[in-house]
Formats: C-alpha cells, structure tokens, sequence
C-alpha cells in the first residue's frame, strides 16, 4: 500500500471511530468485542473428525488421496529430499525443483540427489515446487498454505507440479481448529498477507462439464506427511 492510499485509509477509518464516539482508537472497542475476539465461540464441528489423532492421520491421507492428491508418509524430515526425487522420477517430471525459502525445506541435503534445487520465488519456467504446510484438515484432506517472505505464493500456483512437506503435528481434526492455531500465531506477530486452502490439485469441470486438473494452478499434489511425534 503506498503513502497516499495508507493516508486515505487511516482518514476514512478516523471519521468511522470519531462518529461511533471512539477517538483513540480500535483499543476502545466495548468490552463485549474484545472479549469475542479474545475467546471466539466454537460452532458445530462435524463428528467426523473428532476421533483420535493417528484416526485424524488416516483420514487426512484417505480424504486427500479422494480428490486425486498422492500423499506418501515418512518417518523424518531427513527422507524428504529422496522422496521428492523418487516421485518426480516415477511421474516422468524434470528434476529441476523450486524451494520455499524455509529453514525447514531449504536446509535438507538436497545434494545426496541429483536434483536441481534453487529457492526463492516461482517464475513461469518453473515447473516443480516443494513448499512447507501450516497444517491440514483431517475432514477434508486439505492443507493451509500461509505466504511469506518464507513461503512466497507464487511456488503455491505457478508450477505444474506442487509437493508440499506438512508434519504429523500439524494434522488437526477441523477448519476451526486451524484458525485457533493461526489466532496463537497471530498473537506473536505472524499474520500472513494471504492464506490459501488446498484440496487436492486444481480443477475445473467448466468447459462441457469436463474435469480438467491443472486449470487455475498446479497439475499435481504430492503431499509429503512427516511424522515428527513419538
């Protein structure tokens, strides 16, 4: 947001607080406001998930290979690279791969492979990425992907094959409990500028009710579970 456009906003917002009789500012929020967004009230959570954590692992894995991701389950972050490799080898895909810039994806030994790795943010010739997750959705099979200067959107869309690291911990049963864990987050000043929620790879059945994968981002999922529990 550039200064005039910050100043517009910070002028409009002003003359909002200053009719409600709040001058000082958000702070002055009632009480009843502060108190709901401190503590916001849980909603009706599908009985589906609300199993055990290694049930909430399988169901994750079925629910997601349900809407054609490919999901392969490791013991440590260390088998990740060799994971990568053998997949792309098998789906016949360049060994040319993307990074998050993440500590955790980028500080794997990516040279005990013969992939070509480089980090930063995908441009058009990039076809394979490999990305961290903030947590996935048992009920659905879906994953939570947050940007970043980490984690830039581009490696979410642009490449036609997208595997994305996410740990056993990180599994929760519900959407709700996904945003308990970003309100955690939030408090220690990580909030995201985007947040993107992924089931499965792209599709579209638009043109003649015909699905086609890959329409509006990556052809492929591969989802990568690491197990970091004991």
């Amino acid at each position: 947001m550039n200064q005039s456009s910050s100043s517009s906003r910070s002028a409009i917002l002003g003359r909002i607080r200053k009719n409600l009789g709040r001058d000082s500012g958000p702070q002055d929020a009632p009480a009843e406001v502060v108190a709901r967004l401190a503590n916001p009230p849980r909603n009706i959570i599908p009985a589906r998930a609300q199993i055990d954590h290694d049930a909430q692992l399988d169901l994750f894995v079925s629910m997601a290979e349900g809407v054609a991701a490919s999901v392969t389950r490791l013991e440590n972050m260390d088998a990740v690279p060799a994971e990568v490799s053998r997949y792309l080898a098998e789906h016949n895909q360049p060994a040319v791969v993307r990074l998050a810039p993440d500590a955790a994806i980028t500080g794997l030994d990516w040279a005990k492979t013969t992939l070509e790795t480089s980090s930063g943010v995908a441009g058009p010739h990039d076809m394979v990425s490999v990305t961290p997750a903030f947590a996935g959705v048992a009920e659905t099979g879906s994953l939570m992907l947050r940007s970043g200067p980490d984690q830039p959107y581009t490696l979410n869309m642009l490449p036609d094959t997208h595997i994305v690291v996410v740990k056993t911990s990180q599994i929760v049963g519900t959407y709700e409990e996904v945003w308990s864990l970003q309100r955690q987050n939030q408090g220690r000043g990580t909030m995201p500028r985007t947040f993107l929620w992924v089931t499965g790879p792209s599709r579209t059945g638009d043109i003649e009710q015909t699905l086609q994968l890959g329409a509006h981002g990556p052809r492929r999922l591969h989802i990568v579970l690491v197990n970091d529990e004991t």
